[in-house]
């Protein structure tokens, strides 16, 4: 896929400036939000709730694109699904990384009428996707430990992005690549070269610039 998405994190938006922080994302020509969700037990950090969710959608017009980093993502994924995702992931290693409750649950989400994919964390081989990936709208790589904001970019996680680009290539899927843990200008041309077309970036956009951050991850 040619077309790259940018999709800044909320994570790391300033809440007491909301809306013009929202506007500028909007401005920046950024088409997704990526909106993390952390249930304190999967990962040690608590994040949003879904009614924040329904506030940002009523502020925004962008994609929304929810990340479950969560224990039970069965039960979080109908609550997002609800609160208006556009765009549900959910990670593999929460359902022990049995595919068979990984595909259940794609076609759960499916059957509420969004898209859906699985998140790897960066111990998880992605190949364990492999009897899945024909069922998913997307595959996220992390490229840090899932938690928290601001971590350093693990290299070593291109490979996962190679991969897949090529999996789908031979096999004329259409699931997007995503990667999200340390992308800036920097990274985000490491990523592309290794086949993401979807870039999380956080930090990098919402302490710069934000137009200026999104027009350089391009």
């Amino acid at each position: 896929m040619d077309d790259l998405i940018i999709a800044p994190s909320v994570l790391s938006l300033d809440y007491s400036n909301l809306q013009s922080q929202l506007d500028e994302v909007k401005k920046s020509g950024a088409q997704w939000l990526h909106f993390d969700v952390m249930d304190g037990h999967f990962v040690p950090n608590l994040t949003f709730g879904p009614d924040l969710l329904k506030g940002i959608k009523k502020a925004s017009p962008l994609y929304l694109d929810v990340h479950l980093m969560v224990n039970d993502p069965v039960f979080f994924s109908d609550i997002f699904a609800n609160a208006g995702a556009d765009l549900i992931t959910f990670h593999c290693e929460a359902l022990g990384n049995d595919m068979k409750k990984v595909s259940d649950l794609l076609d759960h989400i499916h059957k509420c009428g969004i898209k859906a994919g699985v998140v790897v964390k960066p111990k998880t081989p992605v190949q364990i996707l492999e009897p899945v990936l024909d069922k998913m709208d997307l595959a996220l790589v992390m490229s840090v430990e899932p938690g928290f904001g601001g971590q350093s970019f693990m290299p070593d996680m291109l490979p996962k992005l190679s991969w897949l680009k090529d999996y789908r290539e031979n096999h004329h899927l259409g699931y997007r690549i995503e990667i999200d843990g340390g992308i800036n200008d920097q990274t985000a041309k490491l990523a592309r070269e290794a086949g993401a077309d979807v870039l999380v970036a956080g930090s990098y956009v919402f302490k710069n610039d934000i137009c200026d951050a999104v027009d350089s991850l391009r």
